[in-house]
């Protein structure tokens, strides 16, 4: 494989703009990305999980606090300084003259991120929305279906919360139904999960969300199973992929989904308030924006991004994430984020008390896991490692199970899981102290 400036720059993506490239500091930090990629382009992306040397490299293109071990990266994640960098010049361009320089200037390059978001998914350009989240992508897609009373959607227990809630209004509104079944924590076989969807199908099911990756969890979900019994059946598929996307390698043609919304800034790193909306481009037609647009758009991707007066330097700090993904490669970061949990899990695997909501196997998790010391409260564990050790984690509780999810990411050095992992193995062999 060739690293030379050339093809490393290449890697981010057609489209994305030579500018950035002309910024001292990012350039700097590209090439110090760059001479370390180098040397571990001979080796497999497992072997190069474990090299130390290369990822203190990515460890030291954050600007996090070190006082914090940060174990909550599923929520939302900090950027790489390219990114935050690139955000802030952004800002500072559309503040001269503004209405000019915002939508006549800046706007019109978010086409090329566009672009480079398409060349990630693996899909055509014309099939991707800008959003400012997962939850604004998947609420244009479920507010924007057509649907008559009695229709059924079909999801799961442990999809997320603010779909449920979403599904739920249009339940009590218009008279459809929503249907839930439970997926085994964690499955012994991923055909369990399929199992578990086809048989809450109904003649009156017209539609299945399901998660890619279970955000109270890590499990991920056998996506494109379920896509392919839901097409032979003549039912859509809406692809929840706020943790998967840039999490680990895929595209689109993995999955096999109808309808994809995804965050960005939690492991693409890109600015917070940005995501991504994948609509299969025959598909566009029928669906309804959140806000109104004229007519004549409705075939275009871009009605879903009329929501009035936006910064638009979100949308291209962007291309300086994708840039920094792109660079370290999506199936090497795909090996360090599984080589962090599988670290820290596998130091505790054997402690009594120790019970994993996760499984250990490589195609049902990656960086996210669940884990719970029977008999003591999350909750009480999540304060005490943040107020005595300032270990950041985060408390699960749902009502088929409990424990504490833990998300490293590609800045998270092995030195700060051993502290979490050797406070973790205190209060299971001791109990929390009085």
């Amino acid at each position: 494989m060739k690293t030379d400036r050339r093809s490393f720059v290449s890697m981010a993506g057609k489209g994305l703009g030579l500018a950035a490239l002309s910024v001292p500091a990012i350039d700097s930090l590209l090439k110090q990305v760059e001479a370390a990629t180098r040397n571990v382009a001979h080796l497999t992306p497992e072997q190069a999980a474990m090299d130390e040397d290369y990822w203190s490299v990515i460890q030291n293109s954050f600007t996090v606090t070190r006082g914090i071990v940060n174990l909550n990266n599923g929520g939302v994640s900090p950027s790489p300084r390219i990114v935050t960098e690139a955000l802030v010049r952004y800002i500072w361009q559309q503040e001269d003259a503004t209405a000019y320089t915002m939508w006549q200037i800046l706007e019109p390059q978010s086409e090329t991120i566009r672009t480079g978001l398409a060349e990630m998914f693996g899909c055509d350009r014309e099939e991707i929305a800008i959003t400012r989240n997962a939850s604004e992508s998947l609420e244009i897609l479920l507010m924007g279906m057509d649907f008559k009373p009695g229709d059924e959607i079909l999801t799961t227990t442990q999809d997320y919360p603010r779909m449920l809630t979403t599904l739920r209004q249009r339940e009590r509104r218009e008279g459809l139904v929503l249907k839930m079944v439970k997926i085994p924590i964690p499955p012994k076989d991923l055909n369990e999960i399929v199992a578990a969807f086809e048989k809450g199908i109904t003649k009156r099911t017209k539609l299945i969300l399901m998660s890619h990756q279970v955000n109270i969890t890590g499990q991920i979900t056998p996506v494109k199973a379920v896509c392919e019994m839901a097409r032979a059946k003549g039912i859509e598929t809406i692809v929840d992929g706020a943790h998967s996307f840039a999490q680990f390698d895929f595209k689109q043609k993995d999955l096999g989904c109808d309808y994809f919304g995804t965050s960005l800034h939690k492991w693409l790193y890109a600015p917070k308030g940005t995501g991504l909306l994948y609509v299969k481009r025959d598909k566009i037609e029928k669906l309804w924006p959140l806000m109104a647009a004229e007519s004549k758009q409705s075939n275009d991707i871009r009605k879903f991004e009329e929501i009035g007066t936006h910064s638009a330097a979100p949308r291209l700090a962007i291309g300086e994430a994708m840039l920094f993904h792109n660079g370290i490669g999506g199936k090497r970061k795909e090996a360090r984020l599984r080589y962090l949990s599988r670290y820290w899990m596998n130091r505790l695997k054997n402690v009594p008390k120790v019970r994993f909501n996760t499984s250990f196997d490589p195609n049902q998790s990656c960086a996210i896991a669940n884990v719970e010391i029977v008999g003591v409260d999350p909750t009480a564990i999540g304060s005490y490692l943040f107020n005595k050790h300032r270990i950041f984690v985060t408390p699960i509780l749902h009502e088929e199970f409990k424990g504490i999810r833990i998300t490293p990411n590609v800045y998270t050095t092995l030195g700060e899981l051993d502290r979490f992992s050797n406070e973790m193995e205190k209060i299971a062999r001791n109990g929390l102290p009085s």
